[in-house]
């Protein structure tokens, strides 16, 4: 497919370390004659992490590498490659850096495009020091963003979801957050060099992110140079993807469930960050564990059912000791005969094979040892917070077909303090109606549990906020959303958009069933009020309905605002199968998080509202 996302990032990581030349296409590595060190900060070593490991580094000639704030010792005969982002502060360690004559060369590389006030600054700061002639090239690399799958990105844009929804948040400061996006997107695309019909739901940031997006693509295209001219003179809409983008309130839900699925799992309860986990060792000790797609396992079985994966671990186990015992008796040679030379060349032949599959075998046997620990420690997470039983009635409870006393019950029984404020949290917003005294015994029992309240309570009055709003005659509605605009510091679109989708019934999550509807284009209730942007089109005519830009799409980037997770992820790529013929969907989010990391966002921004009761959960997960 085109849209390869990790493969393109990768291949201009590449290039970078290459000194910006072109990759020897035979071998796919840079030039390894040139000695390189590379430079770069947090962030970018963040972008680095998952493409690329130590041993392809020195592949491309790196045989240093640092943290730019990092005290370092002169190295005279060295091209430095810097991959940093565009910050005052990291603009002033390369003056620094320069001035000491640190390097013999300094090749920056920026993750996205350099503000002018800090190219000036670079400019007058090594001419001030006479270093100018040590800059061999300035370049912006447009890659601010994080892949860890093919499909799979992140901005790593920490709390998004807190400052969007913030009560005390200023118009400049949405602005602020909305540009941050709008930048990560724009590299994404940049990369793919792809410019797509924009898709969204009306109001709140989804339309913000996407008329901004709209408006920066639209600018970058009048330039000369822009970065999307190798992709295209103007080729028809349906070569083109279509970019879907939705804000977290559009289904709070899937954001907070528990999930059986052996990718959300492992996220959810193991804490997967940057492709890697530590779970304890068989001999205790910690084990550190890279899950990306070198590993065949996780690719093949990521989105399996937990039960389904600990059978496949057996299975593969069986058959590794099936061809191991193969292996012995081939080359065992025939005990007790008489001894010839036929023998002999028939068992060198078998010694050959043998040791030619010994490399595979021992892979295929460290790939099952890391799945089966993997496996056990989330069996005994499984069993201690009995988190099967969570996955069983939250989706009874989605379907509403839960009984009350079950819902008592899951809330008195075993589970850690966030297991039980996250299930009350979708009782709330799977109630259709709010009633009182069970909410109240909710709530009891999760004070009765020492849980703090307080993202129960920020859920509670939102949710109260959509009933008033769903009830209210057109003449009391705008009185409400007054009333919310000063509460909550935003439109009322953000906060009542997709209640009729927490509700869904079926499995299929509302943003896939949304996805599906705008990748095949048919008129659809559910996605027909979206907005559609065309940055190639003339301004005139963009947000219109013009049928060829609603598909149908082959290709489609999907990006959550607030922060996304590996539930949505799943369901997507099934989504991505399913359809004949299977079409690709790339999934990316201001950041991926666990359903600890979103309601302890929640919570936030239930104390910023003054609501909670006992000190915060975090210490209890």
């Amino acid at each position: 497919m085109s849209l390869n996302l990790r493969q393109k990032q990768t291949e201009c990581i590449a290039r970078m370390l290459n000194l910006n030349q072109p990759i020897n296409a035979s071998s796919a590595t840079a030039n390894e004659e040139v000695y390189k060190i590379l430079i770069y900060d947090k962030f970018c070593q963040n972008i680095l992490s998952p493409l690329i490991h130590v041993k392809d580094l020195r592949k491309h000639g790196v045989t240093l590498y640092f943290l730019i704030d990092k005290d370092r010792n002169p190295v005279h005969d060295v091209p430095a490659v810097y991959f940093v982002q565009p910050t005052p502060n990291n603009i002033n360690r390369i003056l620094s850096d320069a001035s000491r004559s640190l390097y013999h060369s300094f090749h920056l590389n920026f993750s996205t495009s350099i503000p002018r006030p800090l190219l000036e600054n670079l400019a007058s700061g090594t001419l001030a020091s006479d270093s100018i002639q040590r800059i061999s090239k300035v370049h912006d690399q447009y890659l601010e963003f994080i892949t860890l799958e093919d499909n799979l990105f992140s901005l790593a844009d920490k709390s998004c979801f807190v400052q969007l929804n913030d009560p005390s948040a200023g118009d400049r400061e949405i602005e602020g957050i909305v540009e941050k996006v709008v930048n990560g997107l724009f590299c994404v695309l940049a990369t793919l060099a792809v410019v797509p019909i924009i898709r969204c739901p009306r109001g709140g940031p989804a339309e913000m992110v996407a008329a901004a997006l709209d408006q920066k693509l639209r600018d970058h295209l009048l330039s000369k140079n822009n970065l999307f001219s190798e992709a295209g003179n103007f080729v028809s809409s349906f070569q083109r993807p279509v970019l879907c983008i939705f804000d977290r309130n559009f289904e709070l839900a899937v954001a907070i469930q528990h999930d059986f699925r052996y990718r959300p799992l492992v996220h959810d309860v193991l804490g997967l960050r940057l492709n890697r986990l530590s779970v304890q060792g068989e001999k205790g000790g910690m084990r550190s564990y890279e899950l990306d797609s070198a590993d065949p396992f996780w690719a093949a079985n990521g989105s399996l059912e937990f039960p389904a994966v600990a059978e496949e671990i057996e299975t593969q186990l069986n058959k590794y000791k099936k061809d191991v015992d193969e292996v012995n008796k081939r080359t065992g040679g025939t005990h007790g005969a008489e001894f010839d030379g036929t023998d002999l060349i028939g068992n060198t032949k078998h010694l050959m094979n043998a040791v030619n599959s010994l490399p595979e075998l021992t892979e295929r046997k460290q790939v099952i040892d890391k799945h089966t620990n993997i496996a056990t420690t989330l069996l005994n997470e499984i069993k201690q917070r009995a988190l099967n039983n969570y996955v069983k009635t939250e989706n009874a409870m989605m379907r509403g077909t839960l009984e009350w006393k079950d819902l008592l019950g899951v809330l008195k029984g075993p589970g850690t303090k966030m297991d039980k404020l996250r299930f009350a949290i979708l009782y709330l917003i799977s109630s259709e109606t709010i009633n009182q005294s069970e909410v109240d015994t909710v709530e009891g029992a999760l004070r009765e549990a020492e849980v703090d309240t307080a993202a129960f309570q920020y859920v509670k009055k939102i949710k109260a906020l959509n009933v008033s709003f769903a009830s209210a005659n057109s003449a009391s509605r705008s009185n409400i959303v007054d009333w919310a605009e000063k509460l909550y510091g935003q439109s009322i679109s953000a906060v009542t958009a997709g209640v009729k989708n927490l509700l869904s019934g079926d499995k299929q999550l509302a943003l896939a069933r949304a996805v599906e509807a705008l990748i095949e284009g048919r008129p659809n209730p559910e996605i027909d009020s979206y907005l559609i942007f065309d940055p190639r089109a003339p301004k005139s005519g963009s947000g219109t309905s013009s049928s060829h830009l609603k598909g149908p799409f082959k290709e489609a980037i999907v990006f959550m605002i607030g922060g996304g997770n590996y539930v949505e992820y799943c369901s997507l790529q099934e989504l991505s199968q399913q359809q004949q013929p299977p079409k690709h969907i790339i999934y990316g989010a201001t950041e991926l998080l666990t359903g600890v990391d979103f309601v302890e966002q929640l919570t936030v921004l239930g104390q910023k509202m003054g609501l909670g009761n006992v000190a915060s959960t975090s210490s209890a997960q």
